[in-house]
């Protein structure tokens, strides 16, 4: 074994490292899920936390209440949020107030064309173990990348090679890192918030459709309203700067996302969801004739599971103890756009996925 002062020591020789225990903890706790259904008491606080952390939002972030309610519904469903707009429209002051009133770990990973996957993931790294004077040796430790948060703000996502855009693979389905021969589990909760500008613009590199598989909810961040630009004015240009109170902990957060997933679903809703998501396949007997025209691939399982989840939240914010179908339509946008592929027809006639998602609804209801 070579030592500090060994000068034939070879960093790339692995038989001279032995395995140190990682230097980084992290909490491993899942949501607890249980069959029964909430109580009346869990509703009421349930909607109380969520009310309180949704004013405490809106006082900061102006002009963008759809935002951020379509937000808290993936968050409260335990999934990933891919926010698109325009720069300037408050998306990353969205998220660090998120990370305040939640008082969770926050992470900001600037996605450039120069940053590589290890800068998000982390990587082993060659340190000196004891004093070297003292014949100290060397050896590998893993040095965890801002992935190892709890609320991972991937700013202009699309500005990273693909490469990098697939470090967070893992990461966002299985809640784990691989790094050498390793597997090191995300702290829990977990949520990537990520931003993107829209693709046409300069210096892009669209989201595989794989990745955008993964979040559970892409939310259109849109212009705000003149009178929404007027409060912008009052409430950033001055001397007092705003600050996000503490609403909740992650823990709290936990439990209330097992909260939301004990809500009841009847199977005539479980029945309409299903029929939706097919309506997005062209090869399906039920699709509209738009989706066979314009549509490529249709969403994937993981649509129908967005569906599901967020429509669960939904209804426990409109004060219900079960879902409805008008919770399922409620979110289908959100949940299907991204996971809607046009054909070349439907990119030449410039369709849109809410069109085509609108026509379904149409169907549906037509049935």
């Amino acid at each position: 074994m070579a030592n500090a002062s060994d000068s034939t020591f070879n960093p790339y020789d692995d038989t001279q490292f032995q395995p140190q225990p990682q230097t980084f903890e992290v909490a491993t706790k899942e949501p607890t899920i249980t069959s029964a259904e909430p109580s009346e008491e869990n509703i009421e606080q349930f909607i109380a936390v969520t009310n309180k952390l949704e004013q405490e939002l809106c006082r900061i972030v102006v002009g963008q209440e759809h935002v951020i309610r379509e937000l808290l519904l993936a968050m409260l469903a335990g999934g990933h949020v891919l926010l698109e707009g325009v720069p300037g429209l408050g998306k990353t002051l969205l998220v660090r107030t998120l990370s305040d009133a939640l008082s969770l770990k926050f992470a900001r990973i600037q996605f450039t064309p120069d940053l590589m996957p290890a800068d998000i993931v982390g990587t082993n790294i060659v340190s000196e173990q004891g004093d070297s004077a003292a014949g100290g040796k060397r050896a590998f430790s893993f040095q965890p990348g801002p992935i190892f948060a709890n609320i991972v703000l991937a700013d202009e996502i699309n500005r990273a090679t693909p490469k990098t855009q697939s470090a967070l693979l893992e990461g966002m389905q299985e809640r784990t890192v691989s790094v050498g021969d390793r597997t090191r589990p995300l702290p829990q909760p977990f949520f990537v918030l990520a931003t993107q500008n829209p693709l046409e613009m300069e210096g892009t590199y669209p989201l595989p459709e794989a990745q955008l598989d993964r979040f559970m909810l892409k939310i259109m961040v849109n212009f705000p309203k003149a009178e929404d630009l007027m409060r912008i004015i009052d409430t950033t240009i001055g001397t007092e700067t705003l600050q996000a109170q503490k609403v909740t902990s992650g823990e709290e957060l936990i439990r209330m996302i097992a909260i939301a997933r004990a809500v009841p679903i009847a199977t005539h809703v479980k029945e309409y969801a299903v029929r939706m998501l097919l309506g997005t396949h062209p090869d399906q007997e039920g699709a509209p004739e738009k989706v066979r025209q314009y549509v490529r691939y249709g969403g994937s399982p993981r649509g129908l599971q967005a569906l599901i989840m967020t429509g669960k939240v939904r209804a426990l914010l409109e004060g219900r103890y079960n879902v409805s179908l008008e919770d399922i339509k409620a979110v289908a946008y959100a949940a299907l756009r991204h996971r809607i592929v046009l054909n070349f027809d439907g990119l030449a006639d410039n369709i849109t996925t809410e069109q085509l998602i609108e026509a379904i609804i149409a169907e549906l209801d037509a049935d």
